[in-house]
């Protein structure tokens, strides 16, 4: 296929579609394993993998049968009627994360919709918070999702102009990961989120790494501090786990690199095997059964095809060693691309297979490295201008990876 037919695509994109991205000039056609390819056949390693959504790789074998067997038999009902696939999806989800009980919904943002509705009647229910006077404290440079309620809460100016009158009810702290705080007992972020406590909160959410913002890692220990202040004034600890969850850091989920346990936990994106959308909130009967009939719900949510392909997606990462793979080569790729010492790199943090390269803002945008970087073969994804994402598929192999820490090199030395 000629070039003329891309921008035959792209064009066709910008003409008819809201222009709420602003993607890189190439269009895909395939996918496989680690791999993309273009509709003239250029083959890419992928290092986005859909913001973490792609954990499995493209186009897995075993799902794409998961999807075609469950298919011909039943897609969607809605929850009207108790089906197979849902029951042993909310079964196996339980036992895996070791959660009481899940409220299944299909986006990312729908979830974190739900462990708020969740958080606010626990707060009116149990804890005896006036009606209408709960509040839920959240980080700052916390990115959960693009509904209103969700961007009333978000720090960044641009999810939020022209879209007001924004929802109340939320407090903003200092997120842990820049302060130069000598230890955790004295460390502004903590000391930040418990001046906003009072007798109406009922919730602090966060993202245990905040990838949005640029893979910020919080310090050891930051983690466990919150959840400490939490279990002291009888407060709920949420956590956004719909990027860094599912193996993405080393680990089933982030918070276990701390040894502690959050009251509700937000899943999405990798639930879905990178085939359907299928999101979940997880807590304790204690919070969930405040929910009763007719109270939340989804046409989608839960459906047969989509928790069928999330039981499979759960088998596998434990059968394709994905949570390992992301440790092991997680650590070997972030010191790799330690290794480069160049001028233009400011920092390189992340766990797992879930990387930050950040760049001293004076000397290069961070979108030119990336459109530098698909000449290359490599897709990549910048976030606020300085930082450049690098989260391949779970699956990858040391090969795949030091081919692409080669042509990062080059391409970071050049400039």
């Amino acid at each position: 296929m000629s070039l003329s037919f891309q921008d035959e695509y792209i064009k066709k994109e910008s003409l008819h579609g809201a222009q709420n991205y602003s993607p890189l000039s190439v269009v895909l056609e395939r996918g496989e394993g680690a791999y993309l390819w273009d509709v003239d056949d250029n083959k890419y390693l992928d290092m986005v993998s859909a913001y973490s959504a792609v954990s499995h790789g493209h186009s897995h074998p075993e799902l794409i049968k998961t999807i075609q067997d469950q298919a011909q038999k039943l897609a969607i009902t809605s929850r009207a009627f108790y089906t197979e696939p849902f029951a042993n999806f909310l079964e196996s989800l339980t036992k895996v994360s070791g959660f009481e009980s899940v409220l299944t919904m299909n986006t990312g943002a729908e979830a974190v919709e739900t462990a708020i509705k969740a958080a606010r009647r626990w707060g009116y229910f149990t804890k005896g918070i006036p009606e209408n006077k709960a509040e839920i404290i959240v980080a700052d440079g916390n990115f959960h999702g693009r509904t209103t309620t969700i961007v009333s809460f978000s720090t960044d100016s641009s999810y939020k102009d022209g879209f007001g009158p924004f929802t109340p009810g939320f407090e903003s702290a200092n997120y842990c990961g820049s302060c130069d705080c000598e230890s955790l007992n004295s460390c502004i972020s903590i000391e930040s989120f418990e001046r906003k406590i009072n007798k109406n909160t009922c919730a602090i959410l966060v993202e245990p790494i905040q990838g949005e913002a640029g893979i910020r890692v919080p310090k050891d220990g930051w983690l466990l501090k919150l959840r400490e202040l939490c279990t002291s004034n009888n407060i709920l600890l949420i956590l956004d786990e719909i990027q860094s969850g599912l193996g993405r850091t080393g680990k089933l989920f982030a918070y276990q690199h701390e040894n502690i346990k959050p009251d509700g936990l937000i899943l999405g994106k990798a639930l879905g095997g990178a085939m359907l959308p299928i999101s979940a909130f997880l807590s304790s009967k204690e919070v969930m059964d405040h929910f009763n009939a007719g109270s939340h719900g989804s046409t989608f949510g839960g459906n047969p095809l989509a928790t069928k392909v999330a039981s499979r997606a759960l088998e596998l990462l434990y059968e394709d060693n994905l949570i390992e793979n992301s440790h092991i080569l997680g650590d070997y790729f972030k010191s790799k691309l330690k290794s480069i010492d160049n001028k233009i790199i400011k920092d390189v943090r992340g766990k797992g297979l879930w990387i930050g390269m950040e760049l001293n803002e004076s000397e290069v945008n961070a979108k030119d490295l990336c459109l530098m970087l698909l000449n290359e073969g490599l897709l990549c994804k910048e976030t606020h201008k300085t930082v450049i994402r690098f989260a391949p598929p779970l699956m990858i192999t040391k090969e795949q990876l030091d081919w692409a820490i080669k042509k990062i090199t080059k391409v970071i030395r050049s400039v």
